[in-house]
């Protein structure tokens, strides 16, 4: 298995590099480094994002509510600005990874105690997270004037060349790659995904894992939240809409088994690149938004047909991932 996701990432690097030089002779503007530092900065929210998703889904989980928090999450960051300006910067991105962990530690709570079925659950918290935002918004929305200036600074700045979010989104895929590889609990999650049953007799508790995975893709979308407001300047309940569907394309396009138990961190981030590549280059190419969309639904359901057909295999082939475990 672990040979198979080699192949991918891969083939899915050399894809990436192959379409990138096409682009650049197309339109030898895409490759100046201003434009691939804005990809880079734009795509930095969904690499997090599609990063907290794979531990979900790792366990045979999904969150659709993922977008919707890092809405409300970023507007309780956005009004601590608004109201208490003198708040250091550091407790105002607490604030929101704060709020976002809450939210997660809801979703995770429900799931793994009351059983209730994540895709139900999450659906229903994403409806439930933006209407909260109405309410305590009363219908308004905090503006870019109404923030105070190192609350929207701070995502700008640039250090050895690159932004604030690509650093901050390296941190963040360097201690998902440690969890999920060097630690007992991250390994946990693939047997727990890949056999239940197996990870039952290692000892593995399938409700904590459970729970765990929904705080921290909460607190990972509360994270996002703050950077996502503080880089466009205005925070309401419509942010990010739609977003939960692009960090699962992201997922998928990058080898994340939607069946639980087969992923890993270079693959997801590969899948979430070559979609910012993909979103970035459309427009650059002068193609309109109408078929941007299209080509755009096209990519990913080729990446959902070639990964389903990549996952035919019998869940026996997920068993030695439990043995590992005695390792770590």
């Amino acid at each position: 298995m672990s040979r198979l996701l080699n192949y991918r990432e891969a083939a899915l690097a050399l894809v990436l590099i192959v379409g990138v030089a096409a682009i650049g002779l197309y339109q030898p503007v895409f490759l100046e480094w201003e434009n691939l530092s804005d990809m880079l900065t734009e795509t930095s929210v969904l690499f997090m994002m599609a990063l907290a998703q794979m531990v979900v889904i790792l366990t045979r989980g999904i969150d659709l509510s993922v977008a919707a928090n890092l809405a409300l999450s970023g507007f309780v960051a956005a009004l601590i600005s608004q109201y208490f300006p003198d708040v250091p910067l550091l407790l105002m991105v607490l604030a929101g990874i704060g709020c976002g962990l809450l939210l997660g530690l809801l979703n995770g709570a429900l799931i793994a105690w009351l059983g209730i079925p994540p895709i139900v659950m999450t659906l229903g918290t994403l409806a439930v997270f933006r209407g909260m935002i109405i309410i305590i918004a009363g219908g308004d929305q905090v503006n870019a004037s109404e923030m105070g200036v190192t609350f929207q600074n701070f995502p700008k700045e640039i250090f050895l060349g690159l932004t604030t979010p690509i650093w901050i989104a390296i941190v963040v895929s360097a201690l998902f790659w440690v969890f999920l590889n060097m630690t007992r609990t991250g390994r946990g999650l693939y047997a727990v995904g890949g056999n239940p049953v197996a990870a039952r007799y290692c000892g593995i508790d399938q409700r904590r894992q459970e729970l765990l995975v929904y705080v921290i893709a909460g607190a990972v979308s509360g994270l996002c939240g703050y950077l996502w407001v503080a880089r466009y300047g205005v925070a309401y309940s419509e942010i990010a809409n739609g977003y939960e569907l692009t960090v699962i394309a992201a997922c998928v396009i990058g080898g994340v088994s939607i069946g639980g138990g087969v992923g890993s961190v270079a693959g997801t981030l590969l899948g979430a690149l070559f979609l910012g590549i993909v979103m970035t280059a459309l427009p650059v190419m002068q193609i309109s938004p109408f078929w941007q969309m299209a080509i755009s639904g096209a990519v990913i359901l080729a990446a959902v047909v070639i990964n389903a057909r990549a996952e035919r295999r019998p869940d026996k082939l997920i068993l030695p991932e439990a043995r590992r475990l005695k390792r770590v």
